[in-house]
């Protein structure tokens, strides 16, 4: 892998442009079986004295299979404006039903014992930590229901970046 491994601190890029703007690949398993998404909900900071991260799946994505098999996901963050239609169609197509590396060209990497994607800007190897299922009585703001018109709430994950590399 063609990267420079830096540690958490040292990203310099911005988590609101960065995962709500220009995307990631949310993927897990290894060479033999994987599964990516793109997600675009997420954030960063430091949690138990850890750098860590936390992204959201539906039930119903098969990428949730592979995050809960694995200790390690990852998490890629491309450029949006180039890799948009890659992107949509990983964040469109269920992984059951297409190969996203065949239909998208997109080119898997394997670090640390898990899977990334070159054509990425930055790539998180990330430990998980915690995961909870959203509960919709905790709601406060009760317009955030709108969100799940079929009540297939998130399960969120916790996770440490154990390392962050970058071209």
């Amino acid at each position: 892998m063609s990267r420079k491994e830096i540690t958490p601190r040292e990203l310099t890029l911005n988590p609101f442009t960065a995962i709500g703007d220009d995307w990631m690949l949310i993927t897990a398993g290894n060479e033999k079986s994987f599964n990516t998404m793109t997600a675009s909900w997420g954030g960063m900071g430091i949690l138990w004295n850890k750098p860590v991260v936390f992204c959201f799946l539906r039930p119903q994505r098969y990428t949730l299979e592979f995050v809960e098999a694995n200790d390690l996901f990852t998490l890629s963050i491309f450029n949006h404006d180039i890799y948009k239609k890659e992107l949509s169609y990983c964040g469109s197509r269920s992984g059951r039903d297409v190969d996203k590396v065949k239909e998208t060209g997109l080119t898997p990497l394997f670090p640390d014992g898990t899977v990334a994607f070159d054509e990425a800007h930055t790539v998180l190897t990330v430990r998980k930590l915690y995961k909870q299922d959203f509960d919709p009585a905790c709601f406060i703001d009760s317009s955030l229901e709108t969100n799940y018109p079929q009540k297939d709430y998130h399960r969120m994950f916790i996770g440490e970046i154990v390392k962050a590399y970058t071209k």
